[in-house]
């Protein structure tokens, strides 16, 4: 009886500590005063360094662009690394997010899907202005892994996110003119998407998502990591983050070293976030990528 009454008694301890410490959470990020700066163009750059353990018992550097999902100044668009050839193939390459957004005069910018960080190109699907530049290079027989079961998609410039398949090929139904396969799926319809049990799921690294809220705005977010002064977030932290943003749908892009946000005509080419690369936390540790979701002057 004695063994059972202990077990119950953490069992509750586990159940009421954890929500103890989402109120906590909650609260945190209910009260945060971001530093915000109006970039024009009906763009919003906001921006908090949670540097005394307050967000998940830890160090968090969080930046965040918004736009209204209408806003007629603005173009939402991909941009790529690859170099089309007018009559041969296509040369794979990686360059950094400030390179590429700023050869596409982009206002503002991250990184965007996962690529073959030897061979360069996508591993999934991407397509601009209706030209398929990487196709998916999963097993058909195995099942998807996570990055390829959703995408974002851009259609005469309305800018979505789109919950896939677990079968293969799925992607093949798209019939936007812009698609970016990436993931996974944080939330959608409002709810919870279920994450895989793994250390990319549960280890905290920087991360890079997109969300669309439930007041028709869209969000960019990157969050630093792999420092002392900024840990990073496990998936389901992130997914936290994103609920408590307001959002609806959210999407996970590629992370770790990759993240990286761009603003035009800041100092230090243009990012403002603390890349890991480089091991310290600075602008200037940035990963040469495949290709980046930007916002355009219209």
């Amino acid at each position: 009886m004695k063994k059972y009454l202990l077990l119950l008694a953490c069992c509750l301890f586990s159940i009421f500590g954890s929500y103890s410490q989402s109120k906590t959470d909650i609260e945190v990020l209910k009260n945060t005063i971001w530093k915000t700066e109006n970039l024009g163009n009906g763009l919003v750059w906001e921006y908090y360094h949670f540097n005394q353990k307050e967000l998940f018992q830890s160090n968090q550097s969080v930046h965040i662009l918004r736009t209204k999902l209408k806003n007629k100044s603005v173009k939402f668009a991909f941009g790529s690394a690859d170099i089309h050839h007018k009559d041969s193939d296509t040369t794979r390459k990686l360059l950094k997010t400030s390179l590429i957004a700023a050869t596409n005069n982009a206002l503002v910018a991250v990184n965007g899907g996962f690529f073959n960080t030897k061979k360069g190109g996508a591993v999934d699907l991407i397509k601009i202005d209706g030209k398929a530049l990487d196709t998916a290079t999963y097993n058909s027989r195995k099942a998807l892994p996570d990055h390829s079961r959703s995408a974002i998609v851009i259609h005469h410039n309305k800018i979505s996110i789109v919950k896939g398949d677990t079968l293969p090929f799925w992607e093949k139904k798209l019939a936007e003119e812009n698609i970016m396969v990436t993931g996974p799926l944080l939330l959608f319809n409002g709810k919870e998407e279920p994450l895989k049990n793994n250390a990319f799921t549960n280890n905290r690294h920087p991360r890079t998502c997109a969300c669309i809220t439930k007041t028709k705005e869209i969000l960019l977010i990157t969050v630093d990591g792999r420092n002392a002064e900024a840990q990073g977030m496990s998936l389901q932290e992130l997914t936290f983050l994103t609920q408590n943003l307001g959002c609806k749908n959210a999407i996970n892009l590629d992370g770790g070293g990759s993240t990286t946000m761009y603003i035009k005509n800041k100092p230090d080419n243009g990012v403002v976030n603390f890349p890991s690369d480089n091991k310290l936390f600075d602008h200037f540790g940035e990963r040469s990528v495949s290709n980046i979701l930007m916002i355009l002057p219209k």
